[in-house]
């Protein structure tokens, strides 16, 4: 995939949670007609996002008109969510946090992380999740400033 500019890496938390801005981030970039059809429009509100919204209790289609509004930043789309969905516990995050950035690492995604690794010709890289793919795909190197500490 290429590199777009204003999708920022998976591992980047908004509040207590990683990935939510950067479904956010392609939600904007395909509204305005940034974001590369054919690498990414397909995937909009499935996969990692209709993971993320299903983990906030709400729709996709939903967070996309809100975003789309235009009036609110990421801290505070974030408490949208958490108001029409409910609140998340520190424990909640944690345990979606930690899943979402060992996805691809010894579970059922091990095979499509690994198929994914070929198809980018990445195998050089030290990509051992889907977060590390992505960053590694688009041109970051999240493992060498170990962004999953962050």
């Amino acid at each position: 995939m290429p590199s777009v500019p204003g999708l920022r890496s998976p591992y980047l938390k908004v509040g207590r949670l990683v990935y939510f801005g950067r479904m956010l981030d392609k939600i904007r970039l395909h509204a305005r007609g940034a974001l590369p059809v054919a690498d990414y429009v397909a995937n909009l509100g499935k996969g990692f996002d209709a993971r993320c919204c299903g983990f906030l209790r709400l729709h996709y289609e939903e967070l996309k008109t809100r975003t789309l509004a235009g009036d609110l930043n990421d801290e505070a789309l974030l408490a949208w969510c958490h108001e029409r969905g409910g609140a998340r516990s520190d424990e909640d995050c944690e345990i979606w946090n930690g899943f979402m950035m060992k996805r691809g690492w010894r579970d059922a995604s091990a095979e499509i992380l690994a198929r994914r690794i070929r198809e980018s010709s990445l195998e050089s890289q030290p990509i051992q999740t889907m977060f590390d793919y992505l960053d590694f795909d688009e041109g970051r190197d999240s493992v060498a400033i170990r962004a999953w500490e962050k």
